[in-house]
């Protein structure tokens, strides 16, 4: 059952309405399915349930900025994220508390929600959203990839990020798809839901990335897997393995490709594999793509958020009055989208986007640590996409082992460098700058002379 509705939403009160007409049409139906690991009956959450929790919620005020971290569990970011529709404050999903933002300051009319990301600018970016925004990206999704809302989200990732919470998070509260809760993403307790699927005779929907799409193909998983469709977003997913998925399961993946700043872009809807690895689709429904000067990719359409909350003048007039200039070089031609390249710096490992500086800013707090310079290089995995290289000019009697020790502390698992690249000679130039294109050309140099001795040995 698709409960859609107009673009007329503007703010929390009329997404509210939108979840008290889904509740009413839904009711005692299932919502939320929470699997356990140890095999034992779920813990259901009916629609029902959901609004009975939320009715003993406290008030929270109008304004507010209300935080939800994904490690609080999705029964309660869904209450979360229901109270700051119901009481009209701002939803700030966030990964951990360490993104938490005491004051807000002064927003833009009609805010509703804040997605917070890592920008290639070096430091967090906050974007704001409208209701109506939101909504059109929920709907853009149902409808570009022909969702059915009997088969349910199964979910993989993160409902905190971009992707998630508009894969995930608003189908359910706006339309009513469900969402089954695995223990975590691991093979093991993904093939345990299917299992269970199977013996209710339903077909879940998958959102996932490419890295989780190629350990359940190793694992064996994906084999008459009861899945009705198969969505891979977050980094480009690697034709190899879609080919190899298709050709060993039958099962379909389909690229999707969209950015924090406007929700989904473009999605492959192809029922066989791609040919091209540079393709990802084609335009979602409501959206309009087209090129500016420099051939950077800009995306017109109802879902484009209202603008970067602190950003700078550069990064700033990329976003907004329904428009967002992404960095991503691309080609249009035929009515599809391919990406050809990119003007940032951000590095893609695995499909989360890690600022070089946020990482830079990390080691400059570790002793002795004179100079460093963080960039990205091309993984041999192609569902790693790409690997960290920290370039570091250090006192040499401190070991790489110390240097991984203290960036734990700083930083996490994810965003740890694979490679560390000890320069005593990494020192600014006449400028004052460290150019990071040139280091990184000669790390891959160096890295290609060793390759070729080693092929020589």
């Amino acid at each position: 059952m698709n409960l859609s509705f107009d673009g007329r939403i503007v703010g929390p009160m009329q997404l509210f309405d939108q979840w008290q007409r889904t509740r009413q049409a839904r009711g005692t139906a299932l919502a939320v399915r929470c699997l356990r690991a140890d095999g034992s009956l779920p813990e259901d959450w009916t629609f029902d349930d959901l609004q009975r929790h939320l009715d003993a919620r406290p008030v929270v005020a109008a304004g507010e900025g209300l935080p939800v971290t994904a490690g609080q569990g999705v029964p309660e970011l869904l209450l979360t994220v229901l109270t700051a529709w119901r009481d009209g404050a701002v939803l700030m999903p966030l990964e951990s508390t360490d993104g938490v933002i005491e004051r807000l300051g002064h927003l833009p009319p009609d805010t509703v929600h804040i997605k917070t990301t890592s920008g290639s600018t070096g430091r967090p970016q906050r974007i704001a959203f409208t209701g109506a925004q939101l909504a059109a990206d929920a709907r853009a999704i149902l409808a570009t990839m022909a969702l059915d809302l009997g088969a349910p989200n199964l979910v993989a990732i993160s409902a905190t990020h971009s992707y998630g919470f508009s894969n995930l998070v608003l189908p359910l509260l706006l339309h009513g798809m469900p969402l089954w809760v695995p223990p975590s993403p691991l093979p093991a307790a993904v093939r345990a839901a299917f299992d269970l699927a199977r013996q209710e005779q339903l077909r879940l929907t998958l959102p996932a990335v490419p890295a989780l799409w190629r350990s359940w193909h190793q694992a064996g998983v994906l084999a008459e897997a009861p899945v009705a469709t198969a969505i891979s977003a977050g980094a480009p997913m690697p034709l190899e393995l879609e080919c190899q998925i298709f050709e060993q399961t039958g099962l379909k993946v389909h690229n999707f490709y969209g950015s924090s700043e406007c929700g989904g872009i473009a999605y492959d809807d192809s029922p066989q594999p791609r040919t091209d690895a540079h393709l990802v689709g084609r335009a979602m429904a409501g959206v309009t793509l087209d090129l500016d000067p420099d051939g950077c990719l800009r995306v017109s359409g109802a879902a484009v958020a209202q603008g970067y909350l602190d950003a700078g003048p550069a990064v700033a007039q990329r976003l907004g009055a329904g428009s967002f200039l992404t960095t991503d070089l691309a080609d249009l031609s035929g009515g599809e989208v391919r990406l050809i390249g990119r003007q940032t710096e951000c590095i893609n490992v695995a499909g989360r986007k890690i600022s070089p500086a946020e990482i830079e800013h990390a080691l400059l707090r570790l002793p002795l640590v004179q100079h460093c310079l963080v960039f990205g290089v091309p993984s041999h995995d192609p569902a790693r996409v790409e690997e960290i290289v920290a370039c570091v000019n250090v006192d040499p009697r401190v070991p790489v082992e110390e240097l991984r020790r203290g960036l734990a502390a700083h930083l996490p698992t994810w965003q740890q460098p694979r490679h560390w690249w000890m320069r005593p000679d990494l020192v600014p130039d006449a400028r004052g700058k460290l150019p990071r294109s040139r280091w990184r050309l000669q790390f891959l140099a160096e890295e290609a002379e060793a390759r070729g001795l080693m092929g020589r040995a």
